[in-house]
């Protein structure tokens, strides 16, 4: 019996996390965004981001001689942040090589939603 429900449990465990695997995405007012859209894309649905950074995935140390070092971007991303008012979050949507790649939460948002999108 023991057995039984351990293979239930697991088996539950296992089918939601295939049905959740691909829930990247970010909803701007009735449309969505998601993993894959170009920032052209993600600008003409939900508008301009209340704003946005540009930083290294990775940093590497690169020595042109023995006593300097150079710290190098490996590989720029850029972030754009979306506030999505007092009921919300702020949003973290991380764009790689100009296509969305990530979604996440920065805390919760201020003020008014801006996260309405475009009709």
């Amino acid at each position: 019996m023991k057995m039984k429900t351990a293979v239930i449990i697991l088996s539950s465990i296992l089918f939601l996390s295939f049905a959740f695997s691909d829930a990247l995405a970010f909803r701007c007012g009735i449309r969505l965004v998601s993993a894959g859209d170009s920032k052209a894309t993600v600008l003409a649905t939900c508008g301009k981001p209340s704003s946005k950074e540009k930083t290294c995935k990775e940093d590497w140390v690169s020595s042109s001689s023995s006593k300097t070092k150079k710290k190098k971007c490996a590989e720029k991303v850029e972030v754009w942040y979306y506030n999505c008012g007092d009921n919300d979050f702020i949003y973290a949507l991380t764009f790689e090589n100009n296509f969305l790649t990530g979604e996440n939460t920065e805390g919760r948002g201020k003020g008014k939603s801006e996260c309405t999108g475009k009709p």
